[in-house]
């Protein structure tokens, strides 16, 4: 990157770490550090913009629709006005709201309008923050948020969600393992997000055995 760029991205980075002061636990600057970071580990291996990347994973959830009752078109918005104001060129922030428009899980059952290998990047690097030790945090940090109840064994979870019962289920977190996360390491685009979800997702399934387990009095 130049030193132009090398400034719009800082200016990006306290514009979100402003705009997200008082966000949801799970969705809050940390976690677009998080993302931020993945993305820069999982770019060294890959061809991309690495620029186009990290203004990507900055601004993706700048605001994510759960919290805009459900509206897609704010996140893409903001962060477009935002670059044009920092002279941003526009052919970069065109693949910018690209991928912010594309990142999202969805409840997994919605094809893609945008292909690009900076979008694989983000999806993985987004994806890994949902899965392992952070992700069951941030599950149930939500799910709290939400008011959910944790376990019921009385509602199952549903695999064919549409993308709206994905965005409005009230079911109780533990749902939503079956229902997102342990799907994630089947849908990575990159061999290091690959490499790195696989892990994670055994950290998962370790986890599930011991919560049934402690559910049931066995241990």
């Amino acid at each position: 990157m130049n030193s132009s760029q090398s400034l719009q991205i800082e200016n990006t980075i306290a514009f979100v770490k402003n705009k997200l002061v008082n966000a949801e636990g799970g969705h809050d600057w940390f976690h677009v550090e998080r993302v931020y970071k993945n993305a820069l580990l999982i770019s060294k291996q890959e061809p991309v913009d690495v620029f186009i990347v990290s203004l990507g994973a900055l601004l993706h959830d700048i605001a994510d629709s759960k919290f805009y009752n459900g509206d897609e078109t704010i996140g893409p918005k903001l962060a477009g006005e935002f670059l044009v104001k920092q002279n941003v060129d526009s052919t970069a922030v065109e693949h910018v709201i690209n991928i912010i428009e594309n990142i999202s899980f969805k409840g997994g059952n919605i094809p893609q309008n945008f292909h690009s290998i900076e979008l694989d990047v983000l999806q993985d690097a987004d994806r890994l923050d949902a899965i392992g030790a952070i992700g069951i945090a941030r599950t149930f940090n939500y799910g709290g948020y939400k008011n959910r109840a944790i376990y019921n064994p009385e509602i199952k979870p549903n695999l064919t969600l549409s993308k709206e019962q994905y965005k409005t289920s009230t079911a109780p977190t533990i749902n939503h393992f079956y229902e997102k996360l342990l799907l994630l390491k089947d849908r990575m685009n990159t061999k290091t997000g690959k490499r790195i979800a696989e892990h994670r997702h055994q950290f998962m399934q370790s986890y599930l055995e011991q919560f049934y387990d402690e559910w049931n009095g066995i241990k």
